[in-house]
């Protein structure tokens, strides 16, 4: 039995998503104690896996996983992803490992479960250390499964959460795989087409397709799919996706702005192509322009992908809460 970083307890969060599965624990006093993940693999060339596919690979993953948490005692309560977001009619298929594991667990130790979301995870753990300590303010979720523009108040445990605006098709982080991939790089392509970016002199331009607060990324993918097939500069290829994103982004951000939305004067990015340093440094610099000086926050580049710390902060918050032993930290 293991009880370093505090002899008071453990906080358990499970997040089985698309492409990554996560264990992660906390101590009572916040801190991460284990961060463990196993990335889904997909073959070179694929776009994705099937969800049945994705299923497998994380019902062989979270035994090792959990092993690895497992010697950490007390343990005093377990956070799980139930299902993509916290909205009526959200499921995927893979949630169910997360959830089925979690259950077990809880029940085995006699401790609580608290059945959160794959999108509050990703929350929570993009505030640890970001520096925003606000009780309300923007979320922007940027990955492959979402791309939504929120409004976020904090609540005790977890967020209140109401959706603004977001795509009509395809995801940000679709774009970004479906035209990487067709160039040639691994999945997922975000870091590999940065990589290209950074090289590029800004030749090319992608349309951009916004209208208030609903975006559409189909169009300027199939727009990079054409120009790649006439030969395009790779660099300059990655350079006007990522330029392409930018915009889009910040004009939906804009969008969001101008509906006035209570108390929301910042902006947190989360998820995993919130990760991207070309898209953090170029919003944060074109967000300073609006009329209300929006400032930008985004989470540390390891909690901003897919990960269960979020869900080990929120089961010691939410549980900590009706306990009245403690809780969050504004800006943690």
């Amino acid at each position: 039995m293991k009880t370093n970083g505090s002899s008071s307890g453990y906080y358990l969060g499970l997040d089985t998503s698309c492409y990554t599965t996560s264990v992660a624990l906390a101590d009572a006093e916040g801190s991460i104690i284990q961060d463990c993940r196993r990335v889904l693999a997909v073959e070179k060339g694929a776009r994705g896996l099937r969800q049945s596919e994705a299923l497998f690979q994380h019902l062989q993953n979270l035994p090792e996983l959990v092993e690895r948490v497992a010697p950490y005692r007390p343990l005093h309560g377990v956070a799980f992803s139930a299902r993509p977001r916290p909205v009526e009619g959200s499921y995927l298929p893979v949630f169910v490992a997360g959830a089925n594991f979690a259950r077990v667990i809880a029940a085995t130790a006699g401790v609580p479960l608290l059945a959160s979301t794959h999108q509050e995870g990703h929350i929570r753990a993009a505030l640890a250390g970001s520096g925003l300590a606000s009780e309300a303010f923007f979320g922007l979720h940027l990955s492959g499964g979402t791309t939504e523009l929120l409004a976020i108040r904090r609540k005790a445990g977890g967020f209140a959460i109401k959706l603004l605006g977001g795509t009509s098709d395809l995801h940000a982080g679709q774009m970004v795989d479906r035209v990487g991939v067709a160039m040639g790089l691994p999945f997922p392509a975000g870091p590999s087409l940065e990589a290209l970016a950074e090289k590029a002199q800004g030749r090319l331009r992608l349309p951009v397709a916004v209208e208030g607060l609903s975006v559409s990324f189909s169009g300027p993918t199939s727009a990079a799919l054409r120009l790649w097939e006439k030969k395009a500069e790779p660099a300059e290829l990655a350079r006007a996706v990522l330029d392409c994103l930018v915009e889009t982004v910040f004009l939906l951000l804009k969008a969001g702005v101008e509906t006035g939305e209570p108390g929301c004067h910042e902006v947190l990015l989360f998820g995993g192509v919130a990760s991207n340093a070309y898209l953090r440094r170029e919003l944060t610099a074109r967000a300073a322009g609006l009329p209300r000086g929006l400032k930008v926050y985004f989470g540390e580049n390891r909690l901003s992908s897919d990960n269960a710390v979020g869900l080990a902060l929120l089961a010691r918050e939410a549980l900590t809460a009706k306990t009245g032993e403690g809780g969050r930290s504004h800006g943690q």
